[in-house]
């Protein structure tokens, strides 16, 4: 990994998680009608860590799913590589409900529309919201995020990279040069 910058470290990892929980928390008057899915990998672990916090101000504990999208996603027959499909797990209605859709990383969009898809194939909500930890640009649908952890605008030959410890052992948030594509 050619890392070009640290972004974001463990202590500003807690900082925005707090954040992110408190602004959801305002804007929907409480967690009373919240769910809470966070998108399959690391989106799920950072939805994990919102409720956790939102448990911790509000005392109360909104309903948490998982979503894997990847068969609701526009590129799915014209990937090379075998997908690895993970599973969904909504146990709860959502119909009426405020769910707050969670991600890691905010890019082109077409990820956030495959989730929607598959939200709306499972009831009809109140609202959707969507809540990243980074937005990095280069959108090519009309997605915005609602709650954002930290705006980084990138070129096209930069990614951003998050780590988190249920997964790589640490928290913090990279930018690094993408490998060339030759």
């Amino acid at each position: 990994m050619d890392i070009k910058a640290k972004l974001i470290d463990d202590e500003g990892f807690i900082r925005t998680i707090t954040r992110l929980a408190h602004e959801i928390l305002e804007r929907n008057k409480g967690s009373k009608n919240l769910v809470l899915v966070g998108m399959r990998t690391r989106g799920e672990f950072l939805a994990s860590r919102i409720l956790n916090k939102i448990k911790e101000i509000d005392k109360s504990e909104p309903n948490f799913g998982i979503l894997d999208v990847t068969l609701y996603r526009d590129d799915f027959r014209t990937r090379l590589k075998q997908p690895e499909i993970g599973v969904t797990n909504i146990t709860f209605d959502i119909n009426d409900k405020d769910v707050i859709l969670i991600d890691d990383v905010l890019y082109t969009g077409r990820t956030v529309r495959a989730a929607l898809d598959a939200l709306m194939d499972l009831g009809r909500p109140n609202t959707i919201q969507l809540c990243v930890l980074v937005d990095r640009g280069h959108r090519e649908l009309p997605i915005k995020a609602d709650f954002i952890g930290k705006n980084i605008p990138t070129s096209i030959n930069e990614e951003v990279k998050v780590k988190l410890k249920e997964v790589d052992e640490e928290d913090a948030v990279y930018l690094i040069n993408s490998p060339s594509k030759n």
